[in-house]
């Protein structure tokens, strides 16, 4: 079963920016999250794997966050978008195969989104990999 643009739209906006779905959830527990991890990897991790599951482990890589709010996610219709440019550590040696995906956790690893990166990135040494704003990840 399909689910309306709408609900679509309120569940990504519930979930990144910690906006309330009118009726249905607000953002009013004890102690909500209030930061995404975001992991790169060479494969897709896929819908049962984890923030581990083809993990990129070039030299120098450790996961990223994004605040749970406008400063750092852009919901637009039933997409979410990083809000800026997200700059992960200097690879430092080991570059291993190119990454080719994304994903996003509230934390313990367990993946709540992921998806493809439009253009994949091929590291070598010295390079800082970047997650761009236009990368985009879709409510289905």
């Amino acid at each position: 079963m399909a689910k309306g643009d709408t609900l679509r739209n309120q569940w990504l906006r519930l979930y990144f920016l910690g906006a309330a779905m009118p009726s249905i959830a607000d953002n009013a527990a004890s102690s909500p999250f209030t930061n995404h991890v975001i992991a790169l990897h060479t494969a897709d991790p896929g819908s049962s794997g984890t923030q581990l599951t083809n993990e990129t482990a070039y030299g120098g890589y450790s996961r990223k966050t994004l605040p749970r709010n406008t400063a750092g996610w852009t919901v637009a219709g039933n997409s979410v978008s990083p809000a800026v440019d997200l700059d992960f550590d200097l690879c430092t040696g080991s570059p291993g195969p190119p990454i080719t995906h994304w994903s996003v956790s509230r934390g313990g690893g367990m993946i709540d989104y992921s998806g493809p990166l439009v253009t994949p990135i091929t590291l070598s040494a010295g390079q800082i990999p970047r997650l761009k704003a236009t990368s985009t990840i879709q409510e289905l």
